[in-house]
């Protein structure tokens, strides 16, 4: 079986009236542990909301990588030329310049098709610290919440 070694971004379209919610994994650069800190955290977080043509939705920030959904506020807008654009806000802005470059240049993405799949897909991504034994309970993780709620409605 052949693997890729760069994901295919397909373009994101509508279907009807079906929300159009990404899932988006994003590692650092070279999968360093520099990501769950309060200040790397909240320096994202800002980059995030700067970057508007896009909404977050729900997210967790492990040490090495990043899960999170998205929606475009504006369909106009590639999801890669968003990625990119908040990346480089989050990097000028990094609280030690020393981890620099921050981030690995590409990042795995996929439209999600069903309204289960939005809730499997949370619990796993939810469940991410515990699997890589940092908490015991989800809630315990200080590095996961909601920034948008992202309707998603069954058809």
């Amino acid at each position: 079986m052949l693997s890729r070694k760069h994901p295919i971004h397909q373009p994101v379209f509508n279907s009807g009236n079906q929300a159009v919610i990404v899932f988006v994994t994003l590692n650092a650069e070279k999968k360093k542990p520099i990501l769950a800190k309060p200040d790397a955290v909240e320096t994202i977080l800002k980059a995030w909301h700067e970057a508007k043509t896009w909404m977050v939705g729900r997210y967790v920030v492990m040490p090495d990588h990043i899960h999170f959904f998205c929606a475009p506020r504006d369909v106009s807008v590639p999801l890669r030329k968003w990625v990119k654009y908040w990346k480089s806000i989050a990097s000028r802005k990094w609280p030690r310049p020393e981890e620099h470059p921050v981030w690995q240049i590409d990042f795995w993405d996929t439209q999600l098709r069903a309204s289960d799949s939005y809730r499997l897909k949370w619990d796993y991504v939810l469940r991410n610290p515990i699997r890589k034994g940092l908490v015991i309970n989800p809630e315990d993780w200080p590095y996961a919440g909601e920034l948008n709620v992202l309707m998603w409605h069954d058809r």
